[in-house]
């Protein structure tokens, strides 16, 4: 079955654990008894499907999320129902997932203008004269 990212990308099931949990917070007795809240778990380091730079992205994306062992947790509670509870989950890791394959963009180092030039340097000198003032004042009246 696996979990489809886009059309050269599929996880397979066995990158993927679910764990059903007992969510937190409000919700009278159902709370107690049912186990909607849902933990994913995805072998990312592991995966044959991800390129390395991917990899690399996804790491820094996930944040702490991300496991020591490589692996991201993604934890949803938000609902009474387990199965939106595991949607949402899984819509939250192919997001981040898609998030991770694009490639940012090289940033192009631009020289400032002569204008914000001169208006730094104008704006300094303001701000010197304001201190500068502040100085002891002499007491021959």
């Amino acid at each position: 079955m696996g979990l489809k990212i886009n059309d050269r990308i599929e996880i397979a099931d066995w990158e993927l654990t679910e764990q059903f949990v007992r969510a937190s917070g409000p919700g009278g007795q159902n709370v107690n008894k049912v186990s909607t809240a849902v933990e994913l778990r995805f072998e990312a380091a592991r995966s044959p499907n991800l390129p390395d730079p991917v990899k690399r992205r996804l790491q820094s994306l996930a944040g702490r999320r991300w496991t020591k062992d490589g692996a991201i947790v993604i934890q949803c509670e938000e609902t009474r129902s387990q199965a939106r509870n595991r949607e949402i989950v899984r819509d939250r890791l192919v997001e981040l997932i898609t998030r991770a394959l694009t490639a940012p963009r090289r940033r192009i180092a631009t020289k400032p203008t002569l204008g914000s030039k001169k208006r730094r340097l104008k704006a300094k000198k303001e701000r010197g004269m304001v201190k500068s003032l502040r100085g002891r004042v002499d007491g021959d009246e």
